[in-house]
């Protein structure tokens, strides 16, 4: 037994070792690593749970199983944003920067063993079905998720399009739980969005941060111009920029799409950790935001774009790249934030390849607005508080702050809390509130549509300005 033991934590301990040299730390902290002492008696612990499911667990259990269970269990324990990666997940991973994977469109996470719904992806399925932040799953088909790994359920999810997969979800607010069924489909979100509103004011939605993203934003400011210059207009008055439920991507495309709007080597973000690599400021010019590209699409940037009026729109679903643009823009007053409180995903994930071609998530370091607010568990507070009604109303969205073992904000000062929500009276509303508030809880709101409450405020702002300037 002994020796068994013994056994196991060589093992055990190589295993650690192996890991910290495959994942490349930097020299300071490999130094810290081969200082410190190995944690023998907690080894000791490890190697005996080790040797006891290998005993006497009811079905055998191979020893690679139980490394990946234990290398899964150390990063899903740490935060909800570090993950072991198989090679199959690695590989989606790789794939779904580049705008294009098989699924159901949904941002998620963990909470009491559930999956969480943190923001459907517009254009999606999950989005099409109505399912919404703060969703959360508890059965896919006939599967109870208590007991999956996020990994695992993600899995589930997706699948061959055009199969179908049962969801059962329960809602805050709702008296029991209901399924949607919902078609896989192989999902090509576009990322970005635009279209010239009345008056010559400019919208430009950015659904998720990918590769493409900032050279397209640049295509579609080009456009915008164009439509303009067609309907014989004087220029582009004003700008509407909604990252509203848009959960974030690639830190490149972040920086380069508030790269089209500031002037250049101006600090968009900076990230701090233990690591000196993850010590770094990133800066509007190629070097940050240019990955892939010969030439740099900004040249093609027409000058509206750093020089009219600008409004950002964001709510509680803007996560992470988005929240990095909207705290940039509004650090340096190039924009005024509207909305409501965001996310607050102020954390680094690095993504480091591993031997098998599997690979861990790892959150690595803190983002900082250029001015050095921390983004984590707080989010960026809009210059001017527009709930997405007239009535004064939101939807309720989980944020980052009620996350199981969210990251603390560098300072560790509590999280800001959500705006609070309308009082009712005996469950119902109150008078004066319109019929509008009565939506269906399965039908998404339809961004820059006529019913679009949050746009209709951006775009009296820009008026208003217009006014003020004559």
């Amino acid at each position: 037994m002994s020796s068994k033991l013994q056994q196991v934590g060589l093992v055990v301990s190589g295993l650690i070792a192996g890991i910290l040299v495959s994942l490349n730390f930097s020299a300071t902290a490999a130094k810290d690593a081969a200082t410190s002492a190995l944690p023998i008696e907690e080894l000791r612990s490890f190697a005996d749970v080790y040797n006891a499911i290998k005993q006497g667990y009811v079905e055998p259990v191979d020893d690679k199983t139980l490394i990946t269970h234990a290398i899964s269990g150390m990063l899903a324990n740490l935060d909800p944003h570090s993950a072991y990666l198989d090679a199959d997940s690695f590989k989606e991973l790789q794939v779904s920067t580049q705008g294009e994977f098989g699924g159901l469109g949904i941002e998620v996470g963990m909470e009491d063993g559930f999956v969480k719904v943190v923001s459907p992806i517009e254009d999606t399925p999950a989005f099409k079905a109505g399912l919404k932040s703060g969703d959360l799953i508890i059965k896919l088909d006939d599967t109870p998720v208590k007991g999956l790994t996020l990994n695992d359920a993600v899995k589930k999810m997706r699948g061959k399009p055009k199969t179908q997969i049962r969801l059962t979800i329960v809602r805050k607010g709702e008296a029991k739980p209901f399924e949607v069924t919902l078609t896989r489909e192989k999902i090509k979100v576009q990322s970005v969005k635009s279209k010239l509103l009345e008056g010559g004011y400019g919208y430009l939605r950015v659904t998720q941060f990918q590769e493409e993203t900032a050279p397209d934003v640049v295509k579609h400011l080009e456009r915008l111009a164009k439509e303009d210059k067609d309907a014989k207009g004087a220029g582009i008055r004003g700008l509407v920029l909604d990252l509203r439920n848009d959960p974030g991507g690639l830190l490149n495309g972040a920086v380069g799409v508030s790269a089209a709007f500031l002037e250049p080597k101006t600090l968009v973000t900076s990230t701090d950790g233990r690591t000196e690599d993850a010590k770094r400021r990133y800066l509007a010019s190629p070097e940050d935001y240019q990955r892939g590209y010969k030439d740099d699409f900004m040249k093609n940037l027409p000058a509206f774009a750093k020089t009219t009026p600008m409004v950002v729109l964001v709510n509680a679903g803007s996560a992470s790249a988005s929240e990095i643009v909207a705290g940039a823009l509004q650090d340096h007053k190039r924009a005024v934030v509207m909305g409501t409180q965001t996310f607050g995903k102020g954390s680094v994930q690095t993504v480091l390849p591993l031997s098998n071609n599997a690979a861990i998530k790892l959150t690595t370091a803190r983002y900082f607005t250029p001015s050095g607010r921390s983004i984590q568990a707080k989010g960026i507070t809009p210059d001017i508080i527009v709930e997405e009604s007239a009535n004064g109303e939101s939807r309720e969205r989980v944020r980052e702050a009620d996350l199981e073992r969210h990251l603390g904000n560098e300072k560790d000062k509590p999280a800001e809390a959500a705006p609070p929500k309308p009082q009712t009276k005996n469950g119902k509303k109150e008078k004066g509130k319109t019929e509008e508030a009565d939506e269906s809880p399965h039908v998404p709101l339809e961004f820059a549509s006529k019913k679009d409450y949050q746009l209709s405020q951006a775009v009296n702002l820009l008026k208003a300005w217009q006014i003020i300037k004559r």
